[in-house]
């Protein structure tokens, strides 16, 4: 089977994460993406302090499957050569700031004579136009200002920025399907895709809760959530258990598993409403049971009942987990001379399995994408 994307052709003007990651998706569902580079490089070349041969492990994590040309955008000959591969191309992505897309050229308007059929994707901060357009958003600032960071952690503690790039991640997947969303309309146009507004979409049926009914949404202790008791991580004998019930049926398989049958007739106890009324009652008496054991073996006793359970585990031990091995999702990048992994696509296809290369070196497809862009 030929892959998803084969003969799509997407040049990214990128750097970081959401651009990059947007692109990353893109390569790996076949797409050919050719990564515009100023001299300098991404940022993301240099980011992390861990190398593995002239790779650097940041920036291999999200350029796989990339061709690298570096051009000089403020130069009339790089506008040009840009020009000419957009002119043959499907696709741009850039996450740059508004006023550098642009002062660089990378609008539809600015790219529409070179390719009437291009599809201009622009990821920002705060959008293409409006009053905040300008102002510089990073992942730390977009969960900031959108509330995630005022919702995370224990009540106690201060706003908590979640454990990974959040909204870059997100923004990158949203990004990527309008791209594609274009690609199937046939048309080419511009595609706005603000980080601000991919969080706040994210945070749905909570805002809905405060615009619908009023609700303040505040921290919830230990990670609750806030309408279905018990939902949340305990502390056990030795590590955390997340336990999570939906249905009162899985309520009653609990409570019969660990020995207290008696709270599905308890009035306080026995309904989802009831157990959402009486939380800290209701949380507290769980804890107690929970406290008797480790968190695997309340994993081994509940998990074949159905139950919605799970010990917290480390990001190390989910990359060396039985799932991560059955699912192939540690992968070699290139030919395996370089001790060099990374997380395969969470995309999966019948009849098509992506190869993973290397990432590119530096202006390493210079001569084979202007080649042909020239002809």
């Amino acid at each position: 089977m030929n892959a998803p994307l084969e003969g799509i052709r997407v040049v990214e003007v990128g750097h970081m994460l959401a651009g990059p990651y947007c692109g990353l998706m893109l390569a790996d569902m076949g797409a050919e993406v050719i990564k515009i580079e100023a001299r300098e490089g991404d940022i993301g070349r240099t980011v992390s302090p861990h190398f593995i041969g002239p790779h650097n492990a940041y920036f291999a994590s999200l350029n796989r499957n990339k061709k690298s040309v570096v051009l000089d955008l403020a130069d009339d000959g790089g506008r040009e050569a840009l020009g000419r591969i957009v002119a043959r191309s499907h696709a741009l992505v850039t996450n740059l700031r508004p006023s550098a897309i642009r002062k660089l050229g990378l609008t539809y308007d600015a790219l529409r004579p070179w390719n009437e059929r291009l599809i201009c994707v622009a990821l920002t901060g705060y959008g293409l136009e409006g009053p905040y357009s300008e102002n510089p958003a990073y992942d730390y600032v977009i969960q900031a200002m959108t509330g995630v960071m005022a919702l995370t952690g224990d009540p106690a503690s201060p706003p908590t920025k979640a454990g990974y790039s959040a909204v870059d991640n997100s923004a990158g997947l949203v990004a990527a399907l309008g791209l594609l969303a274009k690609i199937v309309q046939g048309r080419g146009g511009q595609v706005d895709v603000s980080m601000y507004d991919v969080m706040l979409s994210q945070l749905n049926y909570l805002a809905g809760a405060d615009l619908n009914a009023g609700e303040t949404i505040e921290r919830m202790p230990c990670s609750s959530h806030p309408y279905l008791v018990p939902a949340q991580i305990f502390p056990t004998a030795q590590g955390w258990l997340t336990l999570f019930i939906t249905h009162d049926r899985f309520w009653k398989k609990f409570c019969e598993e660990i020995g207290r049958s008696h709270w599905t007739a308890d009035p306080k106890f026995a309904t989802m409403p009831a157990r959402r009324t009486h939380r800290a009652e209701v949380v507290a008496a769980i804890a107690a049971v929970l406290a008797g054991a480790r968190a695997s073996e309340w994993v081994s006793r509940l998990a074949p009942l159905g139950l919605v359970v799970a010990e917290v585990g480390t990001l190390s031990d989910a990359l060396r987990s039985d799932i991560a091995a059955d699912r192939s999702l540690v992968v070699p990048l290139g030919n395996g001379d370089l001790p060099l992994r990374a997380i395969a696509s969470p995309i999966r296809f019948d009849g098509f399995t992506p190869s993973y290369g290397l990432p590119p070196l530096l202006d390493e497809h210079r001569g084979e994408v202007l080649g042909w862009a020239s002809t």
